[in-house]
C-alpha cells in the first residue's frame, strides 16, 4: 500500500511537472504606462469556471483548456478588462505573450461623482443616506450609466432603496440598523483607499453574504491586495466642496511578512452649488497586515471620516420664482460670514480586525470583528414664545394674503398687503441672526427666545461575522457565514448655542399643564449649551443572520441555490419621563423580536462562451427597521401599531453577449415589496378629530403612520458596448421602468395633543390611503444614455455622452388621499364642492418635466521617471453642459388635509403650503491632478 502511494504521487508530480512545461494556455500582463507585471489579475475562461492569478511576474498559466473556440477575460481593479477570442488545440501551447491592461478612468469619475438626496438636503436623523454609490467602479456599461451619468438626477437601480442592498467592507455589513441604509460619508475621500471591490446586480450570489434584491458591494481593505506605489491628487469643482486633497501609499508585502497602507484626504469649501452650503471634510485611512504563513495572516483596518456640511431647503414653486433654484433659506449673515443654521455633522470611526485562514487548498475561513462609534448631528433654531424665524414661513409670503379666508370662509384676497409681504421677502429673505441675537438679551429673564440645537445620534456598534469558502468538489462550491450585531444608538436634543442669552428653559410651551415638561422626574430645568433637552432616549438592537450558497459549475450550465435565516430583536430605553407620555415614556419599551428567512437561486445557460442566458429569482421576509417599529420614538415607548415583517419578491431574466468587441445585456425584471410601513412628521390642519384644542400657530403636531404599504416594479435595462476601433468606443444604456404602489394601506395618526389629554396612545385610524396605482416617487423611470469614448494610444482621452430622463414623480401625502380629505367628520357627508372630477384634479400626481443632461469628460497622463515608472496626469468633466434646469424630487405638504382648506389655501393659484421640490446641479465642473509614483 505505501509504494502504491509513493507511486501515485510520483505519477501525479510527474504529470503536473509536464501540465506546467506544456500548458494549454499561458499569458504575461503588464501595466500600459509603466510596463510593470501586474500580479493578482485575474484570468478566467468564460464559459468555463476556470480562472487563474497572475504571479510576481505577472504571468498566468492554465493547464489544461477544453479544446475549441473561448472566450478569455483578464480583469483587474483599477484597469479596463480585456475579452479575448482564442481557439484551443489540443496538444497545442496557446501562448498570448504580453497583454497590457490600461487604467480604468472610472476610478477617476468615481472622485467627480456627486448625487442629490433627500438626505443630505432634509432633516432626516437615520445618519445614512440613498444614492447610487453601491454602483461605484462597477464595469457594466449599464451600471457606468446609473452611477455617472444617470446618479446626478437621483436615479435608483430597478426603483429601489439602498435598504435592499448590502455594502459590506471585509464581510462586515455597513447598513444600518436604525433605516437600512448605508452611510456613505464614513468612509467618504478615501476613494484610493475603496478602490477593491467586488460587486454582484440584483439577487445574483456573493460570497459574502446572501443579500438583498438590489445587489451587493464589498469593499476589500486587505493591505496585501493594494497595488505598491504612491498616489497625490489634487481636485477643483463647484459641487458640494470647492477643493479636496488626497494622497496614499501601500507598501505591498514585504519579505518578513507585513505590509500597509496609508491613506487622507481633505474636502472644503465656504459655499458649494447651493447657496450657504459650507462643507468641511477630512478623512483618514489606515490598513496593516502580517502574514504570519500561508494559512495564517491578521488585518487590522482603521477608518476616520469627518464630515459637516450645510443643507439647501426645498423650496416651494412661489418662493422659487421669487428666488431661484439656488436659494437656500436656511443661512444668514453673521459677522460677514454666510451661517447655516441647519448642518450635517457626522464623524463615526471604525476599526476592524480580520483573520483570514486557508485552512487548506479547497477551505478558507474569514473572519471579522468591527468596533464603530461615534455621532451623527443635524442642527437647527429652536424658540419658544418667539416668532418663527423661518424667511419662508407662510405668513411671510404674498400666497398668504392672496390666498386669505374670513372665519366664515370668505375669500378676501389683500393685494396691498400681498405686495408688502413680497417686498419684504426680497429684502429679508434670510435668516436674521442679528434680530435672534437681540431678542435673546432682551428677555425679562435671561432666558433664550431662540438657539441652536441638534437632533443628536451616538452609536456604539459591536460587528463579527465569520465566512467559510469551500470547494466541496470540483463544480460545486459552499460559501457560508454568520453575522452578529449589537447597537446602541442614544439618541437626544443637543443644545448647541443660547446665541447670547443666559439658559433655555426645558418645556414646550405649545402645551400646558404637566405636558409642558420634557422631563417629569427633573422639570423645570433651565439648560446652557452643551446639555441634553427636550427628549433623551436610547434604542437597543440585538441582530443575527446567517447563510448558506452552494454553487454547480457545468460545462453548459451554471446554477446556485441559498438560503438565509435572520433575527432582530429592538427595544426602545426612555431617559425623559415626557409630560405628554407621562406613563409611557420612560425605561423600557416591550421588546420586539423578528425572526425572518429567504431563498433565492438562479441559472446561467451557456449557448456559447460568447452567449449567455441568465436567471434569477429570490423570495424572503425582512425585518421592518429600527425607525419605523417605533410610532414617535422620541417621546414614547409606543410600538407602531400592525407593524410586521416585509415580504420581497424578485426576479429577472438576461441576455449576455461578450465578444472582444462588443458586449451587452438586456435585463428583464420584477419585484414586489409587501407589507411596508412609512412614519413622517410634521404640523397638520383639519387631521386630528379634537383639531380646535390645538393651540398654537402650529396646530397639532402629527405623526403619521402608514403600514401594509405593497409595491410593485418592473421594467427593462439594456446595457451595450462596442469598440469600433482600437482607440473608439462607443456606449448605450437604457433603463424603462413602471414603479407604483399596487395596493391602498392604511393609515393611522398619533396626535400629541390627544396625548396631553391622558390618552397615552392616541392614535386615530384614517382607515385607507387610497395610493394604489400612484407612481413611486423621487426617481427617474425611464433614463436612457449615448456615448463616445477616444483614447489615444499616447495616454490622452475624451468623451462626451447625452441623458435623457423622464417619468420623474412627486411624493404624493398620504393623508390627502385617504376619506378624511372628502367627508366631513363632523357631518358624516362631503364637503362643498366634492366631485369625482374636483378630487381627481386635486390629488392628481405631478409629474416632472422631462429633461436631457450633455456631459464631457477628459484625461492625460505622462510618463515623467521611466526607472522609477512614475506618471502624472489629469481628469477633468463638465456636466449638464446646457445649463439644464429640473426637478429631482419634492413632496406634497399634508398641512392642509380636507378638500375644503386645500381649496381655499388654493384659489389664487399659489398655495402657501404647495409641493415643496429638490433641483438638481446645473453646470458643473470637476477637474483633478494626479501623480502616482
Amino acid at each position: 500500500m505505501k509504494k502504491l502511494v509513493i507511486c501515485t504521487l510520483l505519477v501525479m508530480q510527474v504529470v503536473f511537472a509536464w501540465a506546467q512545461q506544456n500548458p494549454s494556455l499561458k499569458g504575461k500582463v503588464v501595466d500600459s504606462k509603466t510596463q510593470k507585471p501586474l500580479r493578482n489579475v485575474v484570468a478566467t475562461i468564460q464559459s468555463t469556471n476556470q480562472s487563474a492569478l497572475t504571479n510576481a511576474l505577472g504571468e498566468f498559466v492554465f493547464a489544461a483548456v477544453a479544446g475549441g473556440n473561448q472566450s478569455l477575460q483578464i480583469s483587474s481593479t483599477g484597469y479596463t478588462s480585456q475579452t479575448f477570442a482564442i481557439e484551443i488545440k489540443k496538444g497545442e501551447t496557446l501562448d498570448l505573450g504580453v497583454v497590457v491592461l490600461e487604467e480604468d478612468i472610472t476610478s477617476e469619475q468615481q472622485l467627480a461623482l456627486v448625487t442629490i438626496t433627500e438626505n443630505d438636503l432634509g432633516d432626516d436623523n437615520s445618519g445614512s443616506e440613498s444614492t447610487s454609490g453601491l454602483l461605484q467602479a462597477s464595469r457594466d456599461a449599464y451600471q457606468q450609466a446609473a452611477a455617472f451619468n444617470w446618479g446626478q438626477a437621483r436615479f435608483r437601480i430597478r426603483g429601489l432603496d439602498n435598504e435592499y442592498g448590502t455594502t459590506m467592507i471585509n464581510g462586515i455589513v455597513m447598513n444600518k440598523i436604525y433605516d437600512g441604509r448605508p452611510q456613505w460619508s464614513n468612509w467618504g475621500g478615501l476613494n484610493d483607499a475603496t478602490r477593491n471591490q467586488e460587486f454582484t446586480m440584483g439577487s445574483a450570489p456573493s460570497d459574502y453574504t446572501f443579500g438583498g434584491i438590489l445587489g451587493t458591494q464589498e469593499i476589500n481593505t486587505r493591505a496585501s491586495h493594494y497595488r505598491p506605489g504612491n498616489r497625490v491628487s489634487f481636485s477643483g469643482t463647484n459641487t458640494n466642496y470647492s477643493w479636496r486633497a488626497m494622497g496614499t501609499h501601500a507598501s505591498g508585502m514585504n519579505k518578513k511578512g507585513w505590509a500597509f497602507v496609508v491613506s487622507g484626504s481633505r474636502r472644503w469649501a465656504d459655499e458649494g452649488y447651493f447657496e450657504g452650503t459650507d462643507y468641511s471634510a477630512n478623512s483618514l485611512f489606515a490598513s496593516v497586515e502580517k502574514k504570519f504563513n500561508e494559512k495564517h495572516s491578521l488585518n487590522f483596518t482603521s477608518i476616520y471620516a469627518e464630515n459637516s456640511r450645510g443643507k439647501s431647503s426645498p423650496n416651494t414653486k412661489e418662493v422659487t420664482d421669487l428666488m431661484g433654484v439656488k436659494y437656500n433659506s436656511y443661512w444668514g449673515w453673521q459677522d460677514g460670514k454666510k451661517r447655516n443654521s441647519r448642518d450635517k455633522d457626522i464623524q463615526e470611526p471604525i476599526m476592524m480586525l480580520s483573520h483570514y485562514w486557508k485552512i487548506n487548498t479547497k477551505n478558507s475561513l474569514n473572519t471579522n470583528v468591527s468596533y464603530q462609534s461615534g455621532s451623527v448631528g443635524n442642527s437647527r433654531l429652536d424658540y419658544q414664545l418667539a416668532n418663527n424665524p423661518d424667511p419662508t414661513y407662510y405668513r411671510n409670503l404674498p400666497s398668504y394674503y392672496l390666498n386669505y379666508h374670513t372665519s366664515t370662509g370668505e375669500w378676501q384676497p389683500d393685494y396691498i398687503q400681498a405686495e408688502n409681504a413680497r417686498n419684504y421677502f426680497l429684502a429679508n429673505s434670510q435668516i436674521n441672526w442679528n434680530a435672534m441675537y437681540q431678542a435673546n438679551q432682551n428677555t425679562a429673564s435671561g432666558n433664550s427666545a431662540y438657539v441652536l440645537y441638534e437632533d443628536r445620534t451616538d452609536d456604539k456598534q459591536i460587528s463579527a461575522n465569520s465566512i467559510l469558502t469551500s470547494e466541496l468538489a470540483d463544480n460545486i462550491n459552499l460559501n457560508a457565514g454568520v453575522t452578529f450585531r449589537k447597537l446602541k444608538s442614544h439618541n437626544f436634543q443637543n443644545l448647541l448655542d443660547l446665541m447670547g442669552g443666559q439658559h433655555f428653559n426645558d418645556i414646550d410651551p405649545f402645551y400646558s399643564g404637566d405636558a409642558t415638561q420634557s422631563d417629569l422626574n427633573n422639570p423645570d430645568r433651565q439648560v446652557g449649551e452643551g446639555d441634553t433637552y427636550g427628549y433623551n432616549y436610547n434604542l437597543n438592537a440585538i441582530v443575527f443572520d446567517g447563510f448558506t450558497q452552494f454553487k454547480f459549475n457545468f460545462k453548459k450550465a451554471d446554477f446556485y441555490l441559498a438560503q438565509t435565516f435572520s433575527r432582530s430583536q429592538y427595544q426602545r430605553d426612555g431617559l425623559y419621563r415626557n409630560g405628554i407620555y407621562a406613563n409611557n415614556s420612560y425605561g423600557e419599551s416591550a421588546k420586539m423580536v423578528f425572526e425572518n428567512f429567504g431563498f433565492k437561486g438562479g441559472l446561467t445557460y451557456k449557448i456559447t462562451g460568447n452567449h449567455l442566458l441568465n436567471f434569477n429569482g429570490a423570495y424572503m421576509t425582512k425585518a421592518p427597521n429600527m425607525r419605523n417599529t417605533f410610532a414617535n420614538a422620541r417621546i414614547n415607548n409606543n410600538i407602531t401599531p400592525d407593524i410586521d415583517n416585509e415580504r420581497v419578491f424578485s426576479a429577472d431574466a438576461s441576455y449576455v453577449l461578450r465578444t472582444p468587441k462588443l458586449k451587452a445585456r438586456l435585463t428583464g425584471f420584477m419585484s414586489k415589496i409587501q407589507n411596508t410601513s412609512e412614519i413622517s412628521f410634521y404640523y397638520g390642519e383639519g387631521i386630528s378629530e379634537n383639531d380646535d384644542s390645538s393651540a398654537g400657530d402650529d396646530d397639532a403636531f402629527i405623526s403619521e403612520i402608514v403600514t401594509g404599504i405593497d409595491k410593485r416594479n418592473i421594467g427593462a435595462e439594456l446595457g451595450i458596448e462596442y469598440q469600433i476601433t482600437s482607440t473608439i468606443k462607443v456606449t448605450g444604456a437604457a433603463s424603462y421602468g413602471q414603479y407604483i404602489y399596487s395596493n391602498n394601506p392604511n393609515l393611522k395618526v398619533n396626535d400629541d395633543a390627544l396625548a396631553s389629554m391622558n390618552n397615552q396612545f392616541p392614535v386615530v385610524d384614517f382607515g385607507k390611503t387610497y395610493l394604489k396605482g400612484y407612481r413611486q416617487p423621487g426617481m427617474p423611470q425611464q433614463a436612457y444614455s449615448a456615448g463616445i469614448e477616444y483614447r489615444d494610444p499616447k495616454f490622452w482621452w475624451i468623451g462626451a455622452n447625452a441623458n435623457y430622463m423622464a417619468d420623474n414623480y412627486l411624493d404624493v401625502s398620504s393623508v390627502l388621499r385617504t376619506d378624511n380629505f372628502t367627508i366631513d367628520e363632523t357631518s358624516g357627508v362631503s364637503y362643498p364642492g366634492v366631485t369625482e372630477e374636483s378630487v381627481r384634479k386635486s390629488l392628481r400626481q405631478e409629474k416632472f418635466d422631462s429633461f436631457t443632461l450633455v456631459n464631457l469628460t477628459g484625461g492625460k497622463s505622462w510618463m515623467i521617471n521611466s526607472k522609477t515608472r512614475s506618471t502624472l496626469g489629469f481628469f477633468a468633466s463638465v456636466n449638464n453642459v446646457f445649463d439644464i434646469e429640473y426637478k429631482t424630487g419634492g413632496f406634497e405638504q399634508s398641512r392642509k388635509a380636507t378638500f375644503t382648506s386645500s381649496q381655499q389655501d388654493n384659489v389664487n393659484g399659489t398655495p402657501a403650503f404647495g409641493p415643496k421640490y429638490f433641483y438638481g446641479y446645473g453646470r458643473t465642473y470637476f477637474v483633478n491632478f494626479y501623480i502616482n509614483f
